[in-house]
């Protein structure tokens, strides 16, 4: 039979609202009972049961988050960047995958309401109207991870989008490139794809540098290596006389180099190429990928500790927090 709360009470000699108090730290208990009741919950291997708890507290020490495809290198380590500052704060994780499908989406945040999570991060390709409703009318907890593009009451971890892309473009033009190539996410979407997109075009403009549809390709999702191939073989079709390529991630710079290679041509002798995140397989691909590099852990443990606060009912400094990122030079550029 599973050991419960009055065993504890019983072997520490203590009350059950004594032990109830150690175990929701209540400062009210002192340090030689609060030693007693802790040793006696070692001895017996006590476990609290967390409905119950939840029943009376109302929380479940449970976060949810939800991610578009954990099998996409970036959410590893976002969630890794969550889950350890989840468990300093002894709460759990349950994670989800929808595959961009705005129904799955909804769909889980209700399951979530209904699980009783405390509140839930949440990172997708776009924030649809729909989602926000189903957040809004839930009234969880929740903090975006680079999931804008939309003016919402949301607070959201991100990086400076615009000026990122802006820095990646400009430093292929500083090393002479002109007929810039760039594969992205449909071009309707409002997220952070969508900043890139426009800061290449403007970037391009600015530079007095015409702006070619043959030299752009938008995938449905460009979440895949096999995409960016796709999408290079049919840049090349169509143009030959590119001289860079800007991607959208490092998964899609990566497909498009290896189509590159298969269509006769070498990077970064006839094409220089840079991708987005800098993620671990970047440094060990080849060549090795010149890219903007985002704090991914620091974005998952950025947003565990504000939606901590909001679940705690706790002041959030910032309702936007705007993390830095570089932009990682390695031999995919000249």
């Amino acid at each position: 039979m599973a050991t419960s709360i009055k065993d504890v009470a019983r072997e520490a000699n203590v009350s059950i609202a004594t032990v109830s108090r150690v175990l929701n730290n209540v400062d009210v208990v002192n340090e030689e009972t609060k030693k007693k009741v802790l040793e006696a919950i070692e001895k017996l291997d006590y476990r609290p049961n967390i409905i119950a708890r939840s029943l009376k507290t109302q929380k479940t020490k449970t976060i949810g988050i939800i991610i578009p495809d954990i099998s996409n290198p970036i959410y590893p380590e976002i969630v890794r960047g969550a889950e350890d500052v989840a468990n300093i704060y002894q709460y759990n994780i349950m994670l989800c995958n929808t595959d961009l499908d705005t129904e799955k989406e909804i769909e889980y945040l209700r399951v979530l309401g209904e699980k009783m999570v405390d509140g839930v991060i949440y990172m997708s390709n776009s924030l649809e109207k729909s989602v926000m409703k189903t957040i809004s009318s839930s009234n969880m907890p929740i903090v975006l991870i680079e999931t804008n593009g939309r003016e919402t009451e949301f607070p959201s971890v991100v990086i400076d989008n615009k000026q990122a892309a802006t820095d990646a473009v400009e430093y292929l033009i500083n090393k002479g490139d002109k007929r810039i190539a760039y594969i992205s996410t449909d071009k309707k979407a409002i997220n952070a794809s969508a900043i890139r997109y426009k800061a290449y075009k403007a970037t391009l403009e600015k530079n007095g540098i015409p702006y070619d549809e043959d030299l752009v390709f938008f995938c449905k999702y460009a979440l895949k290596s096999e995409d960016g191939y796709e999408a290079m073989n049919t840049i090349l079709s169509k143009a030959k006389d590119i001289d860079a390529l800007f991607c959208v991630n490092d998964e899609i710079a990566m497909g498009a180099i290896n189509a590159i290679r298969d269509n006769g041509l070498r990077v970064p002798e006839d094409i220089d190429v840079v991708g987005f995140n800098d993620t671990h397989g970047a440094e060990f691909f080849y060549p090795r990928l010149t890219t903007v590099a985002q704090p991914l852990y620091d974005m998952g443990s950025v947003a565990t500790r504000m939606l901590i606060k909001k679940i705690n009912n706790e002041e959030v400094e910032k309702k936007v927090f705007v993390l830095p990122y570089e932009l990682v030079e390695r031999d995919s550029t000249k």
